[in-house]
């Protein structure tokens, strides 16, 4: 195996957890075929940016995964629940907040998310204000037990859940100044989403935010928009509406966030140009030790449900990290996972690690018998 020069992560013998993920976890109703505003039927997932991550790398990747997170107790949060529990995170973890009959003071995340097709794009409609999670302040959880008693050797949140109030950048903070302290790896995924952002000071709040929390990561994820909307750096002949950007121009964002902030370790992305909701260019480029790793390219992929991959694509990039398999593997690993999740329904991954390897060694899609 390829010896890490700069992630220094903790013996997996000493830990409980391979990774602790924090973030809420939603209910997603899925109309399929239908649009949100006209159907008659739902299917429900759960999901949430952060979680994505912990059960990818449970259920796909057979890692000890846990998720800090809050629902309200009523069944809906049971339901969701019941999910998580089909998904292998563990919950001891898990807040119940107790519910008022109607859900004035605490409710749970509802997610309705088209798939889109061909010309037609993916349309999400959140309905996610005063959950449970978006309450948590700083204090509620002991860090310094799951990290220091506990052990984990990773902790991954992010954006999203940083954009739920005015607490839970403060709680997010807690989180990585006690994993530091313990020596667990820090990662970070920007998701910048300007629906959350844009009733509590739009894209400015976004960058303070994240550029206040992005001097603890040591592994900093996100597209394109995510680092020019989120933390706000800028790169010369990009059009202002990234449509595509190339990943010549793409290294020299990754550069001057690397010199902006010294402690980042990995800086990794998809790399996604979106021909229709149902064709893309799907690729992914990582920066580790002062180098650059691409992912083979997956020109004119065919995408079933987008939502999860840029989630999955951290999960297997985790793994790789978390094995020891070095960035090459790593962003491999990622890439894979990550379109091998978008031909599948829901949030999550329902691949195997057979089949993400076969996929990373270039094989086709004739049947397996």
């Amino acid at each position: 195996m390829i010896q890490q020069k700069e992630l220094a992560l903790r013996p997996k013998e000493e830990c409980r957890w391979d990774l602790v993920s924090l973030g809420e976890v939603m209910l997603r109703l899925d109309p399929g075929e239908e649009r949100v505003a006209t159907a008659r039927n739902f299917r429900v997932w759960e999901g949430g940016g952060e979680y994505n991550v912990a059960r990818g790398l449970r259920r796909c990747f057979g890692m000890k995964t846990a998720v800090v997170t809050a629902l309200a107790d009523n069944p809906v949060g049971r339901l969701v629940e019941d999910l998580m529990l089909q998904g292998g995170v563990d919950l001891s973890h898990l807040i119940w907040v107790p519910y008022d009959g109607v859900g004035r003071a605490s409710r749970n995340g509802l997610n309705f998310t088209e798939r889109g097709f061909g010309a037609r794009a993916a349309l999400g409609c959140s309905d996610r204000g005063h959950t449970a999670i978006a309450q948590m302040k700083p204090g509620q959880i002991d860090w310094d037990n799951i990290f220091g008693k506990e052990g984990a050797r990773w902790l991954h949140t992010g954006g999203i859940f940083c954009a739920l109030s005015e607490t839970t950048p403060e709680v997010a903070r807690e989180a990585m100044q006690s994993a530091r302290k313990h020596g667990v790896i820090i990662s970070y995924d920007l998701n910048y989403r300007d629906s959350l952002w844009k009733a509590i000071g739009g894209q400015k709040r976004a960058t303070e935010v994240n550029r206040e929390l992005a001097q603890y990561v040591d592994v900093m994820l996100g597209n394109e928009e995510d680092f020019t909307a989120a933390l706000g750096f800028k790169v010369e002949g990009v059009d202002e509406n990234l449509s595509h950007l190339s990943t010549d121009s793409f290294r020299k964002m990754i550069e001057q966030a690397v010199a902006a902030y010294p402690n980042f370790k990995v800086v990794a992305t998809t790399l996604r140009n979106a021909k229709s909701a149902t064709i893309n260019d799907w690729g992914a480029i990582c920066y580790s030790s002062g180098e650059f790793y691409e992912a083979r390219p997956m020109p004119d992929l065919e995408i079933f449900d987008r939502v999860g991959g840029g989630d999955s694509f951290a999960s297997g990039l985790i793994y790789g990290f978390l094995t020891g398999r070095g960035p090459q593997y790593a962003v491999d690993c990622g890439c894979a996972h990550g379109a091998l999740a978008m031909t599948t329904p829901g949030d999550t991954t329902m691949a195997t690690l057979s089949e993400v390897e076969r996929l990373m060694k270039g094989s086709s899609a004739r049947v397996v018998r």
